[in-house]
């Protein structure tokens, strides 16, 4: 099955890149390319906000073929053009999951269209129009649900941060001497707070990173200093647990260009996870290493663990690992943990909302780095990397770098 993407945008690549390499028994093959040079043996075709819905002469106008991106405010003037198709539309920003299952569904209806009769692809392809229209009007809702998220959320915040300096006034004694109970209990309020203004704050980037795509203030800067800075933010939550929480951190060779207050917070989400799970008078461990990342391999599986080892692979990455003595992930679920609002049943349900681990993947990945789980013998380890840089290289891609790394993995 040969997939044409129609567009300019290296991030849409990857996301389509690492879909359709996950795809099993169905020969998916990935291609990029213009609307000028956009060829007409492609089994499905996947536009990017084309400036017009002009089809290239001679180009199939089957439904089940093509797939639209396009922004809210794009899509009446495509269902108005008397030349344009039924095609399936997804609503930008697209999700991992959403534009998955729309791929995954063109697979399956690209193999069998090899085998059913004209009859049953009709009756199909009926239902199929329907499921779409169904699907659109669902995306809408959907976008403004997370706008009313993300406006609730902007006002949560004000009220949030002044309860934190309220607390940190009293603890200051500014304006009183307090007992020992007393401040205590303070900081007990204000560690909370502050908990709950964290989660504020990822929802808020969750709910709007998607459309403005910001990218992170990059500068040079000391990750080991974002763990410090994340354990002593932590640790009131595990002294109370009596968790003990040890660090490891070699060097950095080279140069981390990063956002250090992002890459805190990350940090800070998986230790607040890590102690949620952990048993009283269990045990956190923190550690950081150069690492050799292959980064053109597959993203849903860990990185193999000897290529650090190996004299031949010089580090290119820097790498954190946290491990704790809670109970372990089902294995099943490791590869949707960073999802958002992603849970199983249980009760010992590692993933929660899925807020902080998703927003932990969200900032990692702004960072061009990757994170991921595994289970191990002494208990579930969060993993990312994050890559080390020279001082000229930037954040954009280009997009035949991209084409050309995703022509390998694909």
């Amino acid at each position: 099955m040969k997939i044409i993407l129609i567009s300019s945008d290296a991030d849409l690549l990857e996301l389509c890149g690492e879909i359709v390499a996950t795809f099993a028994g169905h020969d998916a093959q990935l291609s990029v390319t213009t609307p000028e040079n956009c060829t007409l043996d492609g089994d499905f075709y996947i536009w990017d906000s084309p400036a017009s819905f002009d089809f290239p002469a001679g180009l199939p106008r089957e439904s089940a073929k093509h797939l639209f991106l396009l922004h809210r405010n794009e899509v009446a003037r495509f269902q108005q053009n008397p030349d344009s198709v039924e095609a399936a539309i997804l609503l930008k920003p697209a999700t991992r999951p959403a534009l998955a299952a729309f791929l995954g569904m063109a697979a399956s209806s690209f193999h069998h269209r090899l085998s059913s009769t004209s009859a049953l692809r009709a009756d199909r392809d009926e239902i199929l129009q329907c499921l779409i229209q169904s699907n659109l009007k669902l995306q809408e809702y959907d976008q403004d649900r997370t706008n009313f998220l993300a406006r609730a959320l902007h006002d949560f915040r004000a009220p949030l941060t002044a309860t934190c300096g309220y607390c940190g006034l009293l603890l200051s004694q500014s304006l009183g001497p307090i007992t020992e109970d007393q401040k205590e209990v303070l900081q007990r309020m204000e560690h909370s707070i502050k908990r709950l203004s964290r989660m504020a704050s990822g929802m808020f980037e969750l709910s709007v990173g998607r459309q403005l795509k910001r990218r992170p203030d990059l500068r040079e800067a000391d990750i080991r200093e974002c763990v410090e800075q994340a354990v002593h933010e932590i640790n009131p939550f595990a002294t109370s647990k009596r968790i003990s929480i040890s660090t490891d951190l070699d060097s950095i060779p080279g140069v981390l260009y990063i956002e250090p207050g992002e890459i805190e917070q990350a940090i800070i989400n998986i230790l607040d996870n890590a102690c949620k799970y952990t048993p009283r008078q269990g045990d956190i461990e923190i550690r950081g290493y150069p690492f050799f990342w292959e980064r053109r391999g597959l993203q849903h599986s860990p990185p193999a663990e000897e290529r650090r080892q190996m004299d031949t692979r010089t580090a290119n990455s820097y790498r954190i690992d946290i491990r704790d003595s809670g109970p372990q992930i089902p294995r099943e679920h490791l590869s949707q943990i960073f999802e958002e609002y992603t849970s199983y049943t249980g009760g010992q349900d590692r993933s929660g909302a899925g807020l902080g681990l998703a927003i932990c993947r969200m900032i990692v990945t702004k960072h061009e780095g990757r994170v991921w789980c595994e289970n191990t013998d002494d208990g579930p380890r969060f993993s990312f990397v994050i890559p080390s840089r020279r001082s000229e290289l930037t954040m954009t891609k280009n997009i035949s770098e991209a084409t050309a790394e995703f022509s390998e993995v694909v």
